[in-house]
């Protein structure tokens, strides 16, 4: 019985979450369905819920640090680093880290760009999450897990605020990564 309350209250939590994102029609160019997650940030319960559910999947995994990438990721990372006790590492996109660092290009659903990361923010050994916001086909996602494996960090997991499920970036990340996904919203990819 106590199972199937929890799996009501999960239920719930999801679908008020996934009530309080936009979805905003060709954004950034025609034919994109954008999934915008400041909606969600504004709502005070919703951003706590999503950093409390996060952390209930996560407190006991041991984590080291949490990468994200700029700028939703942070915006998701840095409060869930906090909470597991972990460091938080920023990826950056190309002139704004100040200290020797690597990079590494990567394609998007519609362009290309390089993200880089200090070469001392993850230790040999270090167990890391990747946290972003959204998972589409992947590409910022392959380039983090590149970058952290370049320096020596085991990635443990990749988490997602939302996963756009039709277009495969979780099935992929696996593949060609051997890393597990979790997502806590999906919706239909566009």
């Amino acid at each position: 019985m106590f199972k199937n309350n929890a799996d009501e209250a999960l239920s719930a939590k999801i679908e008020y979450l996934k009530s309080t994102v936009k979805s905003i029609p060709d954004y950034p160019k025609p034919g994109i369905l954008f999934r915008d997650v400041s909606s969600l940030c504004c709502d005070k319960k919703a951003f706590a819920m999503t950093i409390d559910l996060f952390f209930d999947i996560f407190k006991d995994q041991g984590i080291d640090k949490v990468v994200s990438a700029e700028a939703r990721g942070f915006i998701f990372g840095a409060p869930l680093a906090a909470r597991l006790n972990a460091g938080f590492v920023m990826v950056r996109k190309p002139g704004k880290l100040p200290r020797e660092h690597v990079q590494e290009r990567y394609d998007l659903e519609y362009g290309s760009n390089t993200l880089q990361m200090h070469t001392d923010a993850i230790q040999k050994g270090e167990k890391v999450l990747v946290l972003d916001d959204l998972l589409a086909t992947g590409g910022t996602v392959d380039a983090m897990i590149k970058l952290i494996r370049q320096l020596g960090g085991e990635v443990c997991c990749v988490a997602f605020l939302i996963e756009l499920v039709d277009l495969g970036g979780a099935a992929r990340i696996q593949k060609d990564f051997g890393v597990k996904t979790v997502s806590l919203l999906e919706f239909p990819g566009h």
